[in-house]
């Protein structure tokens, strides 16, 4: 472990000395896909909530598809499968779009990441205490209004210890990302068991990085829910 260190600790922090790997681009691909991701779900969670069937019945069949099929066969798909269609192939922008590797995993993880978001904080939005609610109508507050400063607050809020759980298995999902050649913390770890035919040690150490930012990560969202929901402790 100790050689690895040695040789491959430029690479598992930062950059190979051309482009950004290991940690530095785990973490860009977590944070990109879970804000593409979080900015996805919340006028789809508000939408899923409509009592229209054709506004709530698209998001429901997103919802359904992304999350009823594994994120690797999506990553596949979207990786080797969109890139060979036709009008994608003939068009500069999406063909340009879809060549790359980093483009098509952030788009992958980020709709996937997205439907499952939007399942959380529908599930929020649609628990808000009807109180709530009629405590804004009674200020006469428009149902924009309603959402803007008393529904979708407070939903956030109540979701944030599920959200956080569905970063955390963002983070691990990112792995994947090595099988469409992104150079990311697992890709550097099977680069230094190819060249040192030490296991152990290669990925046990990105083992061991992984568990420090799930640490990292868990202390963060537990000292969030401690402020935002600190209205809720017994």
């Amino acid at each position: 472990m100790i050689y690895i260190l040695q040789n491959y600790w430029r690479a598992l922090l930062y950059s190979d000395g051309y482009h950004m790997t290991g940690i530095a681009m785990t973490l860009w691909l977590l944070v990109v896909s879970c804000a593409i991701g979080f900015c996805l779900a919340l006028p789809l969670a508000i939408a899923r909530n409509s009592e229209n069937p054709f506004i709530w019945g698209p998001v429901w069949l997103y919802g359904f598809i992304f999350r009823g099929t594994p994120l690797y066969v999506q990553l596949l798909l979207i990786y080797t499968g969109v890139y060979g269609l036709h009008f994608v192939h003939n068009t500069p922008v999406l063909a340009g779009f879809f060549r790359s590797a980093i483009n098509c995993t952030l788009f992958s993880f980020a709709l996937n990441t997205g439907a499952y978001t939007t399942e959380i904080f529908y599930g929020a939005i649609r628990d808000t205490s009807h109180g709530e609610v009629e405590a804004g109508r009674a200020f006469g507050m428009s149902r924009f209004t309603l959402y803007r400063r008393v529904i979708i607050p407070s939903a956030l809020r109540r979701a944030l210890p599920m959200y956080s759980n569905e970063v955390i298995l963002m983070l691990h999902a990112t792995t994947l990302a090595f099988t469409a050649t992104v150079p990311d913390i697992l890709k550097v770890a099977n680069d230094a068991y190819t060249a040192t035919y030490a296991p152990f040690d290669a990925f046990g150490l990105a083992a061991l990085i992984y568990l420090c930012i799930s640490f990292s990560l868990i202390l963060l969202f537990r000292k969030a829910e401690r402020h935002f929901l600190a209205h809720l402790a017994s």
